[in-house]
């Protein structure tokens, strides 16, 4: 029972750190990598889909990233949903093709990135903790019935305070390598 409990905070933990990792792929960090335009909205045909189910997503170079559309009549929607977007980003279309290029980031700009990613951070330990709680009170609901002795209890205590404890640290070396990149000039 403890174990699956152990398994349980485990996975839900993994889960926590993969969302934080997630949410750090879509700030831009002054190199092009196809997730920073992936998840926005584009209108089509009446709905909003994300952009990379309406069209091609290619890095050209370390500063360009290319769409190119499925439909070409798609264009238009797409430039209007980059614009749209908090990226700050212009793009350049020829013909069907829209080229978007990342200029290089300000000083000012990378503080503005740090914070957010740092908020982030503070956020996926947060739910980290929220993990850790849950199973305790499920440990305890376990004690309370008895199917566990005090003693299971206080080793289940310890054995998912480690646990959050390492995730927490993954989070702050995930939260390291990501201040160092977005500093890197």
């Amino acid at each position: 029972m403890l174990d699956d409990i152990k398994k349980d905070a485990t996975t839900r933990m993994t889960k926590c750190i993969q969302m934080f990792q997630a949410d750090l792929k879509k700030l831009r960090t002054g190199r092009a990598h196809p997730s920073l335009v992936d998840h926005l909205k584009v209108d089509f045909y009446g709905s909003e889909s994300p952009l990379s189910q309406v069209a091609n997503i290619a890095i050209e170079d370390a500063r360009t990233i290319v769409v190119t559309p499925w439909d070409k009549t798609m264009v238009p929607a797409i430039e209007k949903a980059i614009h749209k977007s908090d990226l700050h980003l212009s793009p350049m279309t020829a013909g069907a093709v829209i080229r978007i290029p990342l200029p290089p980031l300000t000083e000012e700009r990378r503080r503005d990135i740090l914070k957010v990613v740092r908020h982030d951070a503070e956020n996926a330990k947060v739910a980290v903790r929220n993990v850790r709680r849950d199973v305790l009170g499920d440990v305890k609901e376990a004690l309370k019935e008895k199917l566990i002795s005090q003693d299971d209890e206080r080793r289940a205590q310890d054995d998912i305070q480690k646990l959050t404890d390492r995730f927490t640290g993954e989070v702050d070396q995930v939260l390291a390598a990501k201040e160092k990149e977005i500093l890197q000039v």
